[in-house]
């Protein structure tokens, strides 16, 4: 646990899901920054957060006892080789964007993974998103691909890019 400002960065747990998906499912909903389609239930997000942990870190902001953002890793592939590499996600309440929340998240995130001798951790963004793109890029993750028209959401094609940090070459 990390006390910052107001708020504290800790452990996920099962006991966050309601708040989680509260925070994930206006996403689902209302935008196109994740390809899910239907909110999420509390059941399937706590079978989510059993699934990551223990194996990779999930981090909440917690403020006065409210969840304004969470991070997280998941394992890129399933192949033994990709042991060592780790997709990585923010998400911040909407009423709580701009205040940093997010970069901290991401910050502890990285860390945790430096940690656990991960190698590479990769950012999947819709493409266009500055805002993303511009967290990403601010932690030092580079583009290294651009997919076009792989995802359909809200009666439109959509782009997805994938940003990259090498874990053991940067700070």
């Amino acid at each position: 646990m990390r006390t910052l400002g107001r708020g504290m960065i800790r452990s996920i747990t099962s006991d966050d899901a309601v708040q989680i998906c509260d925070i994930y499912n206006h996403y689902v909903l209302h935008t196109a920054v994740t390809f899910e389609e239907e909110a999420v239930t509390t059941e399937e997000m706590v079978r989510r957060i059993e699934e990551i942990l223990p194996k990779l870190p999930w981090l909440v902001w917690e403020e006065a006892g409210r969840l304004l953002g969470y991070s997280y890793a998941k394992p890129w592939r399933p192949r033994s080789a990709y042991r060592y590499s780790a997709e990585t996600t923010v998400y911040v309440r909407l009423d709580s964007a701009g205040r940093g929340i997010g970069s901290a998240l991401y910050r502890e995130l990285i860390a945790e993974l430096r940690d656990r001798s991960l190698h590479a951790a990769i950012g999947g963004i819709l493409v266009p998103n500055d805002a993303s793109v511009a967290l990403h890029e601010k932690l030092g993750f580079r583009k290294v691909a651009h997919f076009r028209e792989v995802g359909w959401k809200f009666g439109e094609w959509r782009d997805v890019g994938y940003w990259e940090l090498i874990l053991a070459d940067s700070e």
